[in-house]
């Protein structure tokens, strides 16, 4: 296979994910399903419901399935979050029950999450216009932000109706500063002025030669950008430039991994990637290098284990090295890693433990990142939102 033909096959399976395993009634999409195929969860993620609506769009425009199919799923999701999925002054619980919309489990009425649920509506309001582009809109005004924000203009994390606003709020750098300038452009209530330099821009880390800011799983630098262009954008604050850092933080997170091999000989030059996903231990939220910027220091929880998605949602930061990685687990380990959604959530290279899930998050990000290396298809539809 040339490049660009693995890269559409590997596309193709993760929006297979959002098409094949959605609510027939509800369009919810499923948290996790099976990796083979067999079985979708019964618990919607709203984060993963965002990454869908963009999948749709995706897939008319690559002709995976017909145009007025996909604009009649986008439509019957929008009427979902619209009537039917609960929320609070506009913000959609973390996670939700995918029949009826009703609160799942004990979980927060998430910012992050409505954000990457507002991305998606967006991208497929712009994509197929109508009343898809009027639910999304809605769907995006009724986000109340200035009810979200604390005093000092720091976004909270969330709410819950047991004790109200949770205690932590997005004070440093981590996956949130793409949602704080949506919630800075909404509509109706939008975050104060003061909520872009409201946060710490902080850790910064030093590794490999490089200095950048980090939280150790990669997809704090990916989520941010997978419907954002930040490419000409510099942060006046901190004067960096969020797309130089992402590749600084993939670059060094190789080093990281190659740095480890005389613990774990099963990473190489090819074979790397940590970001949060299912480990043998359950999920954990690892990654690297460590805010200490050094090996002493790395997560006591790595044991070795690969997760494909760390380069996947790299892949317009460093395509090199990232496609190599992909094409060479792909080449080793596909007919154990690789199924009809693409790469299993996470695997070890040197032992037989294979994830048994495909996460719908991980499927996403490596869907968009994907999309936008090859066509920077996302980043046009969300143009008026890019940061300037």
């Amino acid at each position: 296979m040339t490049d660009d033909v693995f890269l559409d096959d590997l596309e193709r399976r993760a929006f297979r994910y959002f098409f094949d395993t959605a609510h027939p009634h509800t369009g919810l999409i499923p948290d996790r399903a099976r990796a083979d195929g067999s079985r979708p969860g019964g618990m919607a993620s709203i984060a993963a419901v965002g990454f869908g609506l963009t999948a749709l769009a995706i897939g008319a425009e690559r002709g995976w399935e017909s145009r007025a199919e996909c604009r009649a799923c986008a439509e019957r999701v929008l009427r979902t979050l619209w009537r039917d999925v609960q929320h609070e002054r506009g913000f959609f619980y973390h996670f939700v029950d995918m029949a009826t919309g009703a609160r799942g489990w004990d979980c927060e009425a998430s910012s992050i999450d409505t954000a990457l649920a507002c991305f998606g509506a967006l991208s497929a309001g712009r994509y197929f216009g109508g009343v898809v582009g009027e639910l999304a809109e809605a769907v995006y005004a009724r986000v109340d932000w200035t009810w979200m924000t604390d005093e000092a203009g720091r976004i909270r994390h969330g709410w819950k109706p047991e004790g109200g606003f949770m205690p932590y709020t997005w004070d440093q750098f981590s996956e949130h500063w793409g949602m704080t300038r949506l919630a800075l452009a909404a509509p109706v209530y939008p975050a104060p002025a003061n909520a872009w330099n409201a946060w710490r821009r902080e850790p910064w880390v030093n590794y490999a030669g490089g200095r950048f800011l980090h939280h150790a799983p990669l997809f704090v630098h990916q989520f941010p950008q997978a419907w954002l262009d930040w490419r000409e954008f510099r942060d006046e604050v901190s004067e960096v430039n969020f797309f130089a850092n992402a590749a600084a933080a993939t670059r060094a997170q190789k080093q990281f991994c190659l740095d480890l091999r005389p613990r774990f000989p099963g990473y190489e030059e090819n074979v790397w990637g940590l970001t949060s996903s299912d480990g043998a231990a359950g999920y954990i939220d690892w990654g690297g290098p460590p805010v200490a910027g050094s090996l002493a220091a790395a997560d006591a929880r790595i044991d070795g284990t690969v997760v494909p998605c760390a380069a996947a949602g790299s892949l317009p930061f460093v395509p090199g090295d990232c496609l190599a990685a992909l094409r060479e687990m792909h080449r080793r380990w596909g007919d154990r890693i690789y199924g009809p959604y693409g790469f299993a959530d996470a695997f070890h290279p040197l032992n037989s433990w294979t994830g048994s899930d495909v996460i719908g998050i991980d499927q996403g990000i490596t869907l968009l990142m994907a999309e936008n290396l090859r066509t920077g298809l996302v980043w046009r539809l969300m143009e008026p939102w890019r940061p300037r």
